[in-house]
């Protein structure tokens, strides 16, 4: 394959990971009220504009260290379903803190707060969705576009 093609077989791979991460946030945000979801037309448009608001903020916040670890991973033929997900989800924590969405924890009287909050743990979740989704569809053959057939 060439560097053309593999381009945009990354490409594709990145809008479809970033639709799967977007889904995995608005299951996440809207879990605990999903058996609330009756069928209703307007349960299903706060669904899917949850899912869209989630992929497209994982696609604007995560561009820049995107582009580095795909530049990386095709670089050194990294093709490791571990190292995608791993990536995935630290990418997208780095995202999650660095955009300041990430608030400090209340203080009260009643509990203590949690050791790692809900918001951090679907963030890394959507993150390790969106690592395993781009290696299905391009991280296990990353870096084959330099080798050479032998004909």
């Amino acid at each position: 394959m060439s560097l053309i093609g593999r381009i945009f077989v990354i490409i594709f791979a990145v809008m479809v990971a970033s639709l799967a991460c977007g889904i995995a946030i608005a299951v996440g945000v809207l879990g605990p009220q999903w058996q609330a979801t009756s069928g209703n037309v307007g349960e299903r448009v706060v669904f899917w504009g949850t899912a869209f608001f989630g992929a497209t903020a994982t696609g604007g916040a995560g561009l820049l260290p995107l582009l580095v670890l795909i530049t990386l991973g095709e670089t050194f033929k990294i093709r490791s379903l571990l190292a995608n997900v791993a990536s995935g989800a630290a990418m997208l924590l780095i995202a999650y803190y660095g955009s300041g969405l990430a608030t400090p924890y209340e203080e009260s009287i009643d509990h203590p707060p949690p050791a790692i909050s809900r918001e951090v743990e679907i963030a890394a979740a959507a993150g390790a969705v969106f690592g395993l989704v781009y290696w299905a569809i391009a991280g296990r053959r990353a870096g084959r576009w330099r080798e050479h057939a032998n004909v």
